[in-house]
């Protein structure tokens, strides 16, 4: 699939590490670092502006050795971009750690996950069909 994409970032355009991968490096586009305290947010841009095709988005989800090595994450993970949307791609990058972290120019800090939705219409209805799980749900299962 191509889609079209403006990069006015430094940095050359996402892509996939191995060729198996989901995700697309995103990486960051500064003109100088940004330091995130603990517990602190902030938006990252990335210079990078998409136009998907109708019935994709794009989801934008944490990298796992950021996470694991470093306590950083996302928020409101996974990000959607929609369709319709024409903005620079932005990354809402938390501190989760008791380390100040420094997000400096070109650092990979997400990736993005190109992915096919439904829209969908609700049909009202007075009852649903029953299954053997039934309204059990948040650890239901037990944890054995």
């Amino acid at each position: 699939m191509k889609i079209k994409i403006i990069n006015k970032s430094k940095h050359q355009l996402p892509s996939y590490a191995t060729p198996l991968s989901a995700g697309m490096d995103l990486r960051a586009n500064l003109d100088c670092d940004i330091k995130l305290e603990p517990l602190q947010r902030k938006l990252i841009p990335t210079g990078l502006y998409i136009a998907l095709p109708e019935g994709y988005e794009a989801q934008i989800r944490p990298r796992s050795g950021l996470a694991l090595k470093s306590g950083i994450t996302l928020l409101n993970t996974p990000g959607t971009i929609d369709a319709d949307y024409r903005g620079e791609i932005g990354v809402i990058m938390i501190n989760l750690s008791n380390e100040i972290f420094t997000v400096k120019d070109g650092d990979r800090i997400a990736q993005m996950v190109i992915a096919r939705h439904e829209h969908t219409t609700w049909e009202e209805a007075d009852a649903l069909d029953s299954t053997d799980r039934g309204a059990g749900g948040f650890g239901h299962t037990g944890t054995k």
